[in-house]
């Protein structure tokens, strides 16, 4: 067993620096929570000298696992990879999850990607155009100045000291957002079912068009919600397969499938051209601010 062990990263666990996540010779990983931080130093002497792995230019020791985030990222060679175009995009922000701590095990720390495409309604998409592509260098709350004015004023006009000032009142990442996303897959569909009185959400809330999602979270001052992993290979996530009744919206279309942009005639094909987004050596500012 400890011979397939590839490399070992201290988690947080429920805002506590209690976990460990362990990282398998066949892709896999499992993630444990300890009762304390010593605990865990513990645990990571006593298993193989591998750090965390061999993938980011930093050495095989123990002290590597226990590294902070700001201590990797500084340590590895990544960086200097990805500005080579050694690396993809998508792999290098795969490396910024996986160092900060997000994890496909912890739905509060599910991996964050930015939504980077801004034209759902054309026919065709040109990559070729700067206005189709998102600014990175803002966060998703800012890029609409009337939602940016409205988050700045909540800002300044805060005064309830019992909680400090701040812009925003959701998060671009939640269990909750991760579930709705992938609502549509199991085991998702039941986590979601678990935590919500065994009861879709309501159809005008649901994921039921990447047009429309884009769209609320322009206008929606309560939406500041990025994307995850999943919408860059997983074409899967956006079919109901399991064919589950998820309601009628108010202008009476059924919530099913996932609708899909005008310029994506197959679940595949918005995949596809997401990645090619992704691989893509132009986009504007590929790494988003939140990192």
């Amino acid at each position: 067993m400890f011979s397939e062990i590839r490399a070992v990263f201290s988690r947080r666990f429920l805002l506590q620096n209690t976990g460990l996540e362990v990282f398998m010779a066949n892709r896999t990983s499992v993630m444990f929570n300890f009762p304390d931080q010593a605990t865990v130093k513990r645990v990571v002497y006593s298993l193989p000298r591998v750090g965390v792995g061999t993938s980011y230019g930093l050495p095989q020791a123990r002290r590597i696992s226990l590294a902070t985030p700001r201590q990797l990222f500084k340590s590895s060679n990544m960086t200097q990879r990805w500005q080579r175009r050694e690396i993809s995009n998508f792999e290098y922000l795969m490396f910024l999850n996986t160092i900060a701590g997000r994890t496909y095990n912890d739905l509060n720390q599910y991996p964050v990607f930015p939504w980077v495409l801004t034209n759902y309604d054309s026919e065709e998409i040109d990559l070729t155009l700067p206005g189709n592509f998102r600014d990175l260098s803002k966060p998703i709350g800012a890029l609409n100045p009337k939602r940016a004015a409205y988050y700045a004023e909540h800002y300044e006009s805060w005064d309830d000291d019992s909680t400090p000032p701040h812009h925003y009142t959701t998060l671009y990442s939640t269990a909750h957002s991760t579930l709705m996303w992938m609502l549509r897959i199991e085991p998702f569909t039941t986590f979601f079912l678990n935590a919500n009185d065994a009861k879709f959400d309501h159809p005008e809330r649901s994921f039921s068009g990447i047009g429309r999602a884009w769209r609320n979270c322009q206008r929606d001052t309560a939406d500041v919600k990025e994307l995850i992993p999943e919408f860059y290979y997983l074409p899967e996530m956006f079919v109901n397969s399991n064919e589950f009744e998820l309601g009628l919206r108010d202008d009476g279309i059924s919530v099913c499938d996932v609708e899909l942009p005008v310029w994506a005639k197959k679940p595949e094909d918005f995949v596809r051209i997401n990645r090619m987004v992704r691989l893509r050596k132009t986009v504007p500012r590929p790494t988003p601010i939140i990192f």
